[in-house]
């Protein structure tokens, strides 16, 4: 079975696609001087470019990992988290506390989709 990469560099690729399968790599924000909500909501917009990017959508999500800096804003994570997933459609998820690579950053995400069929 093929496996197909996309928006890659020499260290990883944002999106690979394996047997109907759309993983995207973790997703940061863009403008770290937001809130945790606004990085979040910034996270889920890149994560539903990519999604499109590869065919799919976030009603198609298996699959989510979320790394917050403080478990003390994970409730403004999730608002906007709440805002975004699909009802009665949520992906498995697990969410840890972890240092991430830059300090500024609040919140990284990492999912998993299906294609749709047909």
């Amino acid at each position: 079975m093929s496996v197909s990469h996309h928006d890659s560099n020499a260290r990883m690729s944002q999106i690979t696609i394996h047997n109907g399968t759309v993983y995207l790599a973790g997703q940061v924000p863009d403008d770290a001087t937001a809130d945790m909500r606004g990085q979040t909501e910034q996270v889920l917009a890149r994560i539903d470019a990519l999604l499109a990017k590869a065919g799919t959508s976030k009603e198609h999500l298996l699959a989510a990992q979320i790394w917050v800096t403080s478990m003390a804003e994970f409730d403004a994570m999730n608002a906007a988290w709440d805002a975004w997933v699909v009802p009665g459609r949520p992906p498995v998820r697990a969410a840890v506390e972890a240092k991430l690579a830059k300090p500024e950053w609040k919140v990284e995400i990492m999912v998993t989709a299906a294609l749709p069929e047909g």
